[in-house]
């Protein structure tokens, strides 16, 4: 227990001899097993929990046999499932029904799956894992440890960084949206020749696609994390740092800038921009050219400030209510209406 502990810079308090052999969460966990808690009202729940040790906040007023003390116990945790749950291993090697032209150059100790397409003159650096039925184009580069997970699409020169994880059916270097009608209101493809450049530690959940830029270049921060089914447009920048969750669709030639938390279901008209640090909350919509100030949290549609989406929610859930006093003062107003008449 002391080696984990020293792994995520925290210290045992209890039986330090304690063994374990997987994470679970606290209410499910049994002997062998590590959890966590950070909320100070679940703290009581350690007592009945049959972990074998539980991370918690430092200082925290916890009695257990094993305890390991944290800053940030989730993250701990989270380190620590690195540890006792490493992803699977893949040995270097080509399979037979691979198609690799001559002029790549491919790291000896990359895995190439079943069936996978690599294009002419790409490169793929060391340790990368390349799983079946991936198609990489021509003249891409893809950089050390990264996992290509199955049937990933990697259009002609796309740059991929290091330890980058594209999940299955992700699409990165397509076509952008971008058409110019004439006068009878024909639409003509607009250039789309950019490319798109994703940066170190950047995580793209299954089914997302990132087009390619139009003239210049889409590009995606380091440490960027994408969840499924997510649009990214054309031109698209993205900055360090970024959550994006699921099904949220950012149109061409839009800013995020590092640090953004962009909710699921999230729609984003072009040329808009989000500050740094800025939260945007699901099912939001950005209207085009729209600025998100720094640090600022928005929701709604369109979005504003959340104190004052909170205010209106509050007047729309009483509309009802609302409706019937109007039809009441009308009734009422009739009825006065009527009685001085009478008496005219």
């Amino acid at each position: 227990m002391a080696e984990l502990a020293a792994h995520v810079n925290a210290r045992v308090r209890g039986d330090g001899q304690v063994r374990v052999k997987r994470v679970a969460a606290l209410a499910e966990a049994e002997q062998g097993d590590i959890a966590f808690v950070e909320d100070a009202r679940l703290f009581e729940s350690v007592r009945d929990s049959r972990a074998s040790c539980v991370i918690v906040p430092e200082g925290a007023e916890v009695d257990a046999p094993c305890l390991i003390e944290a800053a940030r116990p989730k993250l701990a945790f989270s380190l620590i499932a690195g540890l006792l749950h490493p992803p699977k291993r893949f040995a270097p090697s080509r399979h037979p029904t691979a198609i690799i032209p001559d002029n790549a150059e491919i790291d000896e100790s990359v895995y190439i799956g079943a069936h996978v397409l690599i294009g002419e003159r790409t490169r793929i650096g060391s340790g990368s894992v390349i799983q079946a039925g991936a198609s990489i184009g021509d003249d891409v580069s893809i950089g050390s440890d990264c996992v290509l997970y199955p049937n990933v699409v990697l259009y002609d020169g796309v740059t991929i960084g290091n330890r980058v994880i594209l999940h299955a059916g992700v699409c990165i270097g397509a076509d952008g949206y971008g058409y110019v009608p004439d006068e009878e209101n024909r639409r003509y493809k607009f250039p789309q020749i950019g490319t798109v450049r994703i940066e170190d530690d950047v995580e793209i959940g299954a089914g997302s696609c990132v087009d390619r830029g139009a003239l210049g270049v889409t590009r995606i921060g380091s440490w960027t994390k994408i969840d499924n089914l997510v649009q990214i447009a054309h031109n698209v920048e993205i900055g360090e740092r970024v959550v994006i969750a699921a099904q949220t669709g950012i149109s061409g030639s839009t800013v995020i800038e590092d640090d953004a938390i962009i909710g699921g279901q999230v729609g984003m008209g072009d040329h808009a921009r989000v500050r740094r640090g800025a939260i945007i909350g699901s099912k939001a919509g950005i209207l085009p050219g729209k600025i998100v100030r720094s640090g600022s949290v928005v929701w709604g549609i369109p979005a504003r400030p959340l104190e004052e989406y909170k205010r209106l929610n509050a007047h729309w859930g009483r509309l009802p209510e609302m409706r019937a006093d109007v039809e009441t003062l009308r009734r009422q107003m009739k009825e006065v209406l009527a009685r001085l008449e009478e008496k005219d």
